[in-house]
């Protein structure tokens, strides 16, 4: 005899009566996860048996609909998903023709979505109860902040964001707020900048053809790239009004712009500096073999022969006496400012030396460089033209590069 799947108490005695023993199928029990992905594609089946068609993307559309879909996307594509429902897909929506082409990253949920397009929620309601949908431009903003792609050439970009990061870290480059008093319709962005919004640091590598938005503001498309590897396509009113609503938002300032130079005197200026340049008596095997390009560059506003005197005692000095090979004057300088910058700019050509003090103690000492002399004056003259932000240093070619 064929089991059924469900009996009532009557069917159970009369089976009973009969000598048919009844086997209680059990319910299957699913993990958070699964109960929620399954709640999720039901409130889509039912948008689809109210409406008689797919949920659509699109400014225009409910947010809901528009919920609905990213949603129906992100399931579509994940196969653990697809197992899962496979049985309660009675529309076949899950090979249905695709509502959209887009990119959603796999680890955001419900309510960031829904962040994403604009709305905020109860933390403890369900996603029906809403607290304030924003505007139809305010939505327009983050919906196409995170309407994000894989950057496929972010290898190309992978450099800037770490120098730009060292750069923060040693303070040569600085991160300014966003002035919201200002109004966004004021605000400039330009190519090559970087902006930090949504808690990731962006980089605009691209602006293309300005046009006149439907408010008569200037706009363009921008290729942003951003320091997770993704980026995005987005307007330039766009992502200034993206800034503008994000609390944490705020610019990168360029090197040049940094605080190395000023027409004031500050409590840390120097009303006159030195870059100095060393070449190491040193007979340690790594500085013999190309004692010639291996110089510690430094920046002191003091007398240099008295910073030398005691080379041959002191670790950073190598425990060796000293030749100083070339020297720079500048004024009205920030000297703590440029030795950072300066040492940044050359890391990658930075050597790794290990010796001993007058102790016999282990010391590594990493203030010194592998770069020629002329690269060297060539770098100065960055740093005095204020470009030094538009080049790096190649160690392979030994010369700098734009």
């Amino acid at each position: 005899m064929a089991k059924k799947d469900k009996f009532t108490k009557e069917d159970e005695d009369l089976l009973a009566e009969l000598g048919v023993e009844v086997e209680a199928k059990k319910a299957k029990k699913y993990t958070a996860k699964e109960e929620r992905i399954i709640a999720g594609f039901e409130e889509i089946q039912k948008f689809v048996e109210e409406h008689g068609r797919l949920p659509q993307h699109g400014e225009e559309r409910d947010i809901f609909e528009r919920l609905y879909a990213v949603r129906l996307d992100r399931i579509r594509e994940q196969k653990e998903c697809r197992e899962l429902l496979q049985d309660l897909d009675t529309q076949n929506l899950l090979t249905a023709q695709q509502s959209a082409d887009l990119s959603i990253p796999d680890d955001i949920n419900d309510d960031e979505l829904l962040e994403a397009l604009g709305v905020e929620v109860d933390s403890d309601a369900s996603i029906t109860k809403l607290k304030h949908v924003r505007s139809s431009a305010d939505k327009r903003a983050v919906e196409e902040v995170a309407n994000r792609t894989r950057c496929e050439d972010f290898e190309q970009f992978k450099p800037l964001f770490e120098r730009v990061q060292k750069e923060l870290d040693a303070g040569i480059r600085e991160t300014i707020r966003f002035r919201k008093d200002a109004g966004f319709t004021k605000t400039e962005l330009k190519k090559a900048q970087f902006v930090i919004v949504g808690g990731q640091m962006a980089y605009i590598a691209e602006v293309g053809e300005s046009f006149k938005a439907p408010n008569g503001e200037e706009d363009a498309r921008l290729r942003v790239i951003y320091s997770n590897g993704m980026e995005s396509n987005i307007l330039l009113r766009s992502l200034i009004r993206a800034m503008y609503k994000d609390e944490t938002s705020r610019f990168v300032t360029d090197p040049k712009l940094g605080g190395l130079f000023s027409g004031e005197i500050s409590e840390d200026d120097q009303s006159s500096g030195t870059i100095y340049v060393l070449r190491s008596q040193s007979t340690h095997p790594t500085i013999q073999e190309s004692r010639d390009v291996i110089h510690k560059i430094g920046v002191t506003g003091s007398d240099i022969k008295k910073r030398i005197a005691n080379a041959k005692n002191e670790p950073t000095f190598l425990m060796a006496d000293v030749e100083v090979v070339a020297t720079y004057q500048l004024a009205n300088i920030n000297r703590f400012k440029l030795e950072r910058l300066i040492h940044q700019f050359f890391d990658h050509a930075r050597i790794d030396v290990e010796i001993k003090d007058r102790f016999g103690k282990p010391v590594r000492v990493r203030e010194w460089f592998l770069v020629p002399l002329f690269v060297i004056d060539e770098m100065v003259e960055k740093v005095m033209d204020g470009t030094i932000g538009d080049y790096y240093y190649d160690v392979g070619a030994a010369r700098l590069r734009r």
